[in-house]
């Protein structure tokens, strides 16, 4: 795997981690935590509980399949991620409108303030 697809697979589990941690068992959650958000090698892990690289490793793997399946059952990321889409273009046509010549109303503007607002709101919580 190249790294740059390492880096997009652990920025993804990272993701998803955010959004279901609580959902996975505590071993689930402390072996992502070491290998995704600490770096440590399957061996330092293995070490740290006294177990096979290999048994961690199947570990990781099925956490990172049960993270995926919460993740195609409840969509909390693509969710997230649309929110995000539709807040940058929202926020770039303000900045469109802000620049012509005729401008929008105070109402116009106000509006379009107002639901960026919502979703920074929602992008937060």
């Amino acid at each position: 795997m190249s790294q740059e697809n390492r880096l997009e697979k652990t920025n993804r589990i990272n993701l998803l981690f955010d959004f279901y941690e609580p959902l996975l068992t505590e071993k689930q959650q402390t072996f992502l935590k070491y290998y995704f958000h600490d770096d440590f090698s399957l061996g330092e892990i293995a070490s740290e509980f006294e177990i096979s690289r290999q048994a961690v490793y199947e570990h990781i793997k099925r956490a990172e399949q049960v993270l995926e399946m919460y993740e195609d059952k409840l969509g909390l990321l693509g969710k997230h991620e649309q929110r995000t889409r539709e807040l940058e273009q929202l926020s770039e046509k303000v900045a469109s409108l802000m620049k012509q010549e005729e401008a929008p109303s105070p109402d116009e503007l106000q509006q379009i303030n107002d639901i960026v607002n919502r979703l920074q709101q929602m992008q937060r919580s």
